[in-house]
């Protein structure tokens, strides 16, 4: 068997494209933060046993001026209603962002809960943070703060179904390098 060697000056011009296009792909998603939750009736508050689960995933801008959000969910019967709250894990919280609703109670624009099993997906912007945590410091419209809420695990995506209209899955949300 025969090995050839390749000269450096070669293995080192095949290899200059590559790394002039890595910056190109890697700033695609340069500066932006992405955050996820797995949502569960463990996490409820009270605890509580459920078939169902979803996961919520979202891609914070680099501007952080909006987010990009996906919210799937299985198992659950009825699903009413979906959201963000701002609170730490355990404690029940206010909503402050709409994913979705069947009950005509969201916002304008809040979009229709699919049954189950479903995804559902939307953009944040500053104009979805209602004013539910106004009076714990995150006002409507301030995005910035709601952000921050995220990246400090103090916020958690719920389901709610109509059997259990105070959510049967939740899950804080946390960055994706807390794995």
């Amino acid at each position: 068997m025969t090995i050839r060697k390749q000269p450096r000056r070669t293995t080192v011009a095949a290899a200059l494209p590559l790394l002039f296009a890595m910056p190109v792909a890697l700033s695609a998603d340069e500066g932006a933060d992405k955050v996820r939750a797995h949502l569960v009736g463990y996490e409820e508050v009270p605890t509580l046993s459920s078939d169902g689960s979803a996961s919520f995933r979202a891609r914070i801008a680099k501007d952080e001026h909006s987010f990009d959000w996906e919210l799937n969910y299985t198992g659950l019967t009825g699903v009413t209603q979906a959201h963000i709250h701002f609170a730490a894990r355990a404690i029940n919280g206010p909503i402050v962002i709409w994913l979705c609703s069947n009950l005509g109670n969201g916002p304008p624009g809040t979009p229709l809960c699919p049954p189950s099993p479903a995804t559902v997906t939307g953009t944040a912007h500053p104009a979805d943070v209602t004013a539910g945590a106004d009076l714990l410091g995150i006002h409507a419209g301030d995005l910035g703060r709601m952000i921050d809420a995220i990246r400090a695990g103090a916020a958690y995506a719920n389901v709610h179904t109509t059997a259990r209209p105070g959510g049967e899955v939740r899950g804080q949300i946390h960055s994706h390098d807390d794995d």
